[in-house]
């Protein structure tokens, strides 16, 4: 081609793929769908790493998130305590939020304080007892288990030497793990010290917390949450009261069985109520192996009241303090207490109840189908009744043949003495 010669740039024909020199506009939708689809997976990309990342910085702080949770959940089920100290009035004055907070921290220390000075005592006597007791007791409960059949199976013989090493192994395990226990006792002032804070500022939390939701779910939530906090707080007062009642009723029935030690097992009892079920379980257990050391009688005792007192707390105690304020189903607290304890050990079975409660609350409110509840509801009462109804009518009818063969034997019976008289 000649150098002066002009090139024309001609339009494709219509049904051909697009030339590059095309005079046609450009078509800027398909760069831009392009852009947005590496854009899309460009922020999935992201996101994942962002969880991935959050996920392993909540692993790495959990003991942190432990203590903050726990100190949360108990600034939440005192803080109705506070607000009703807020309430009291002189006159024209009424106390603050802070004032109030003081004076409840005041009143748990004064009664801590009463509790070291008259209840203490008795209770290191007790132990001082039971240490010094310890070794001399063991080898004649052996003695006594290997008059049972069976006994020589299971090797009772080692129990004594193993029992006396570990005994005399104590001490020094106490020594070694002395640093775990500065630790949680450190924790425990730390979670104390977080759930003043809570009480102090959680409202402003709170409502933090709240502003990331839009208006309409944040008063549905709002609710919800008024909810929760109603439940997990009558928790704790109905928990607090059944642990007074059990350390009182212990007590009592451990002197009055002569037990050795009861002072201090009833105080245990009381004390490891607060973990449901398998508090109670545990320190019965200990008070049965203690009251085992004197008499089988005695042993047999305590079972019959921790059984007398259990029928009594499940059928009168729970259903008026705890149930119908709480009202979580006993399999819910098995449940609660199983995953709790596995999550996190004592702090997380102490904290299960009230989690139970709150995870019951949302999901009794977002994802429960209110209509079909009350359908099954309905439908399994029905079946209650007819499953009822269905037993009575067969006892009539086996009483009615059960009359029938009565009049008829009697009737036989009758025939025969007049045969006889004949």
């Amino acid at each position: 081609m000649h150098p002066s010669e002009s090139i024309q740039l001609q339009p494709h024909p219509p049904n051909q793929g697009a030339c590059p020199l095309s005079l046609e506009p450009y078509n800027s939708n398909a760069v831009d769908d392009r852009s947005n689809q590496v854009s899309t997976v460009r922020g999935y990309i992201l996101f994942a790493f962002a969880v991935a990342l959050t996920l392993a910085l909540a692993w790495r702080l959990r003991l942190v998130l432990e203590l903050v949770y726990v100190s949360a959940l108990f600034a939440v089920v005192l803080m109705p305590l506070v607000q009703k100290i807020m309430r009291l009035h002189l006159g024209k004055w009424s106390p603050s939020r802070p004032l109030a907070i003081v004076t409840l921290v005041f009143s748990v220390f004064l009664a801590l304080t009463l509790f070291l000075i008259f209840a203490l005592p008795p209770v290191m006597h007790d132990i001082q007892h039971f240490a010094a007791d310890l070794p001399r007791r063991i080898p004649p409960i052996i003695a006594s288990i290997k008059h049972l059949p069976f006994a020589d199976k299971f090797g009772f013989d080692s129990i004594v030497e193993k029992s006396e090493g570990a005994i005399a192994s104590t001490a020094q395990y106490l020594l070694a793990t002395a640093p775990l226990w500065l630790a949680r006792i450190f924790d425990l002032i730390t979670a104390f010290i977080l759930c003043i804070y809570f009480m102090l500022e959680g409202e402003f939390v709170y409502f933090y917390f709240l502003a990331f939701f839009s208006a309409e779910s944040r008063d549905r939530l709002a609710k919800t949450l008024v909810v929760a906090e109603v439940r997990m707080s009558s928790w704790f007062i109905g928990q607090v009261a059944l642990m007074v009642i059990l350390g009182l009723c212990s007590t009592i029935a451990f002197a009055a069985l002569h037990v050795r030690y009861f002072f201090l097992l009833g105080v245990l009892m009381g004390l490891f109520n607060i973990i449901p079920v398998v508090g109670g379980i545990i320190t019965i257990l200990l008070a049965a192996c203690i009251a085992a050391t004197e008499s089988w009688t005695k042993m047999a005792g305590v079972f019959i009241f921790y059984a007398i007192y259990i029928q009594v707390e499940n059928a009168f105690l729970i259903p008026r303090i705890m149930r119908s304020r709480v009202n979580l189903m006993g399999l819910s607290v098995l449940i609660a207490l199983l995953a709790g304890t596995t999550l996190a050990g004592v702090v997380g079975a102490l904290v299960a109840i009230p989690t139970a409660a709150l995870v019951a609350v949302l999901i009794d409110e977002y994802f429960i189908q209110k209509d079909a509840a009350e359908a099954a509801q309905a439908t399994a009462q029905a079946a209650s009744v007819a499953y009822t109804e269905s037993v009575a009518a067969a006892s009539a009818e086996k009483a009615e043949a059960a009359a029938a063969a009565a009049a008829d034997s009697a009737e036989k019976a009758a025939q025969s003495a007049d045969k006889a008289s004949s």
